[in-house]
């Protein structure tokens, strides 16, 4: 893949945006929403490439994947006016499904077009799939890491806006009240990834995206990460509990490990 696959797919990528432009307020908060965050993915994929040191073509091909990570959002949100899958479909499957119907990857080499799909594909799975084609999977690891690093910083900015001005389609449905699971804090401790299933106030959302530290797969994702203090961002929105002081020890502690910096 080359700079001007790259600039091709970013000028499809902006005028398909703009066809879900609306004159609504609320619908284009939305949109702008998800375009910003398709600009940050990319930056910071571009940051993690260059810490990697990888090869040009395939840097490109990795910027590619983030561009087009989250082009599902767009007909999710026009079909169902929410971003939440459980309440409407997989946003990966369907950009994947986007992607295909469009034929924008067309002049590329096969390889090329199925790491770009596949990725897109799971890069909101669980946990990785276990793939046939193996070289998918340094791909899928790079958009789950560039993509988690800018949706922490968009839910910060969400926990600290007033519920009244807060983007609609990123509500969760989720009790305010104030309390939280000790599951979900007994997974931080264990150094193991929460589910969804665990999830009952928004509480233990953001006790949940603290567990995605143990789902990072590069050491220049964990810098970032403490550099720009996420999880600090995230922790000082969380009840002042023992218990959670605890669990969140634990997590700032093994991303000091990682990233080679000192915890703050």
């Amino acid at each position: 893949m080359t700079a001007q696959d790259f600039e091709r797919l970013s000028d499809w990528f902006a005028d398909y945006c703009k066809t879900f432009y609306s004159s609504g307020d609320e619908d284009r908060k939305n949109i702008v929403l998800k375009e910003v965050h398709t600009g940050r993915v990319i930056e910071n994929m571009r940051a993690l490439v260059d810490d990697l040191a990888m090869a040009a073509e395939d840097s490109f091909l990795a910027q590619t994947i983030a561009l087009l990570h989250d082009v599902g959002r767009f007909l999710q949100y026009a079909r169902y006016k929410t971003f939440l899958d459980s309440a409407s479909v997989n946003h990966g499957a369907l950009g994947a499904q986007v992607i295909t119907d469009a034929g924008i990857l067309s002049p590329l080499p096969l390889r090329e077009r199925q790491i770009v799909v596949q990725s897109v594909k799971f890069h909101n799975a669980f946990s990785l799939p276990d793939l046939e084609n193996r070289e998918v999977l340094p791909f899928l690891k790079l958009i789950r890491d560039a993509d988690k690093l800018d949706i922490w910083r968009i839910f910060i900015e969400y926990y600290e806006t007033p519920p009244e001005e807060r983007p609609s389609a990123v509500g969760l449905g989720l009790s305010e009240r104030n309390e939280y699971s000790g599951e979900i804090v007994a997974c931080l401790k264990a150094n193991r990834l929460a589910s969804l299933s665990m999830i009952k106030t928004f509480h233990d959302f953001k006790l949940m995206q603290l567990s995605w530290v143990y789902d990072l797969n590069f050491s220049p994702s964990f810098r970032l990460l403490a550099e720009r203090n996420l999880v600090h961002g995230i922790a000082s929105t969380l009840p002042q509990t023992e218990e959670i002081a605890a669990g969140l020890a634990v997590v700032e502690e093994f991303v000091s490990e990682k990233s080679g910096l000192k915890r703050r």
